[in-house]
């Protein structure tokens, strides 16, 4: 299954689809798991939206249908209760529970929405993401965290004042995002929880993954550099702050880098 993630990594962002990459990341968690049983409910859902009547419409009743279809019908809602609950990273989990997180769930709807060659994106919102529907001059904002439900300018800039105060005058440069750094937000969130419940092993899995996913993310290397200095893989270390030091070109990271390798090498 590791071949499926370096697959990822090897192939031009616009070529990953989303649900499917991020079901690929989950599969190795779940050795038993029926991939094309997973997949059937991705077709499933593009299948029902197509029979809904998916032609000639506009962002806004596009972005109606989505709701309707993955909110409503398929029952794909937030998961408020439990939210850092690590089933809501995990896409197999994600599909068997019908909740997720803000990143799992909107990546439903940007990938059912292009499998009937719609426009839609994932927008950074600080602390958040929400999807983006249509090419219009005015596209529609809806948050599948709370079942696709519409978002309006004015809420957008409440949601990055609740974040951020500062951020606010950005309201009209907030970011779609490309598709790796969509899979690496959803692993980051998975290791962040793992670490915070003092699962560095696991945590340590998942940065493994990014580096995969995504082998020019600096960052993914760094953390993955610091938790095998924790666990005590000197070797291992050294070989991810080495390949950090490949795709590196900022002079003082690259000095830092630099640095701590020759202590290792010491």
């Amino acid at each position: 299954m590791h071949d499926d993630l370096i697959h990822l990594g090897l192939i031009d962002d616009a070529d990953v689809v989303l649900d499917e990459a991020a079901l690929a990341l989950a599969l190795p968690d779940h050795p038993r798991a029926s991939r094309e049983a997973f997949q059937g409910v991705f077709q499933a859902i593009a299948d029902r939206l197509e029979a809904a009547g998916s032609e000639g419409l506009d962002a806004r009743s596009q972005a109606e249908l989505l709701a309707i279809v993955i909110g409503d019908e398929f029952g794909f809602v937030g998961d408020s209760a439990t939210y850092d609950d690590p089933a809501n990273t995990d896409m197999i989990r994600v599909i068997e529970r019908r909740r997720g997180l803000p990143v799992s769930l909107s990546i439903l709807y940007v990938a059912a929405a292009r499998r009937l060659g719609w426009t839609a994106n994932i927008l950074d919102v600080p602390g958040h993401v929400l999807v983006l529907v249509g090419e219009e001059a005015v596209p529609v904002m809806i948050d599948p965290f709370r079942g696709g439900e519409p978002v309006d300018r004015d809420q957008l800039v409440a949601l990055l004042h609740a974040v951020d105060p500062g951020r606010v005058a950005a309201a009209n440069h907030v970011a779609t995002m490309p598709n790796r750094a969509i899979l690496l937000r959803l692993l980051m969130n998975a290791a962040t929880r793992a670490e915070a419940a003092g699962d560095g092993r696991r945590a340590l899995i998942l940065y493994h993954r990014m580096t995969l996913v995504a082998p020019d993310s600096g960052h993914a290397w760094w953390e993955r550099a610091r938790l095998e200095l924790t666990s005590g893989d000197i070797g291992a270390a050294r070989g991810s702050l080495s390949a950090m030091l490949e795709i590196t070109r900022e002079p003082e990271l690259r000095a830092k880098v630099s640095g701590i390798l020759a202590s290792l090498h010491a």
